[in-house]
């Protein structure tokens, strides 16, 4: 009776495991995820800043606010380059800015680091670390965009741009990068622009502002790049690396 009970059992066993078996061998097999799109881009000159340093800017109704670096002013412009407004913030090394609820929002990348909060009478309202860091050291920042009561910054100790409420001050949620540097960040629907930087020149990464997910890449040429000298030439394809900066085809005006 047991071996007759012990060989119903084996024969069941076989039964389901050969049913699985057979399941998994007439499966789909998974789809792997599309290739991230990338395209070449290039930039356009529009006008020079008021001071000549400027290491970030945030769109106006009436134009552009552009930071500058080294006198951590803020200057609102119209879209030819006229001045119309000069903000004066405590900010130190600027490095990323955002314009709303009627104040700048200025990312500080030196001592005493952090997000100055700066209203229309160049008076400080708030100053603060970047989240999730140690008391007092946020660590520093390339790149902020404010939207709807959101702060993006581009955190460069979290490696990643973390989306933090303006008022309440707390994280709310963090895209992870992988590249060697970032720089400026600007959201575009429900999606989020970052500059990029690497050996193989500058470019922008489009990300999900609600997943996360790379939804596509773009690179610029060598011009504007951030390591390793480039070159380009109308009568090759491709582009040429080079010890020293080098131009091709310049014709003396």
């Amino acid at each position: 009776m047991e071996s007759s009970r012990r060989a119903f059992l084996g024969s069941v066993g076989i039964g389901v495991l050969s049913s699985r078996f057979g399941r998994a061998q007439s499966a789909a097999p998974a789809q792997l995820p599309a290739p991230v799109p990338v395209r070449r881009i290039k930039s356009t000159t529009l006008f020079k800043s008021p001071e000549g340093y400027p290491n970030a800017i945030a769109v106006a109704p009436e134009g552009l606010w552009i930071a500058e670096q080294k006198t951590d002013n803020a200057h609102l412009v119209d879209w030819n380059g006229k001045v119309l407004k000069t903000v004066k913030t405590e900010s130190k090394n600027t490095s990323g800015m955002g314009f709303g609820d009627g104040c700048i929002w200025m990312a500080a990348n030196a001592d005493p680091q952090g997000i100055f909060q700066t209203d229309m009478n160049s008076r400080t309202i708030s100053h603060r670390q970047i989240p999730l860091g140690p008391h007092g050291n946020g660590g520093g920042c390339h790149g902020v965009e404010y939207v709807n009561g959101k702060l993006w910054i581009a955190a460069l100790r979290l490696r990643g741009i973390l989306r933090v409420d303006a008022k309440t001050w707390e994280p709310e949620f963090l895209i992870p990068y992988a590249v060697p540097r970032a720089h400026g960040v600007a959201v575009d629907g429900k999606a989020i622009w970052m500059v990029t930087g690497s050996d193989r020149g500058a470019g922008l990464i489009k990300y999900d502002a609600e997943t996360g997910r790379t939804l596509e890449t773009a690179q610029f040429g060598w011009l504007g790049q951030w390591y390793g000298p480039g070159a380009m030439r109308s009568n090759i394809t491709g582009w040429l690396k080079a010890p020293v900066p080098v131009m091709w085809n310049i014709e003396k005006k």
